[in-house]
């Protein structure tokens, strides 16, 4: 089914988490690559694929949002406690908050380096802000702060997926599982 319900999310829902989960998952091992590489055109090259790959992301955050907003949301399992609850909302909202501002700190990175760049080689990228040394080392730092930050709510998306699937034995897993059909 395409929509979400009451009960469980949508296969373009699906979609869009299990793609997006996949393209950061190689967003953080192209980062770290590219990061710790010596200086040469393999460096350049991951560094071309890590932001082609953030602009993707970006652009699939603001379709994802769309669907979001046009759909209702699964409702939680009755009985979670009101924290709990809570923390869900807290941690999916700040994950939609990174999702956005991770490629938009690169991109300023990208534009204050005065590097100019091609989407995956075709479309090109506009500078956000003018060149300046002293703001491209600020965005690197705030770049590198909101990735530890993404880790950790990831770290801590998937340990609750995971406790409430074998711990608490409800839905909330399944429900994404991209091969789970109502």
């Amino acid at each position: 089914m395409l929509r979400n319900d009451s009960d469980s999310w949508g296969a373009p829902a699906k979609l869009f988490h299990w793609l997006m989960a996949a393209l950061i998952l190689a967003q953080i091992a192209l980062g770290l690559t590219a990061a710790s590489w010596r200086l040469s055109p393999t460096k350049l090259n991951l560094f071309f694929w890590h932001k082609s790959t953030g602009m993707l992301i970006l652009a699939l955050l603001a379709l994802r949002l769309l669907w979001r907003l046009a759909n209702r949301t699964p409702e939680l399992p009755g009985g979670m406690p009101a924290w709990e609850r809570a923390a869900a909302r807290a941690s999916h909202g700040l994950l939609y908050v990174l999702m956005l501002a991770l490629p938009i700190a690169g991109w300023v990175v990208s534009s204050a380096s005065n590097v100019p760049f091609r989407i995956f080689f075709l479309l090109p990228l506009p500078a956000i802000v003018a060149p300046d040394k002293a703001v491209a080392d600020l965005f690197a730092l705030v770049h590198r702060g909101l990735f530890a930050t993404l880790a950790l709510v990831l770290v801590a998306h998937l340990v609750a997926a995971l406790r409430h699937h074998f711990v608490k034995r409800n839905t909330v897993l399944i429900r994404m599982l991209p091969w789970r059909t109502r």
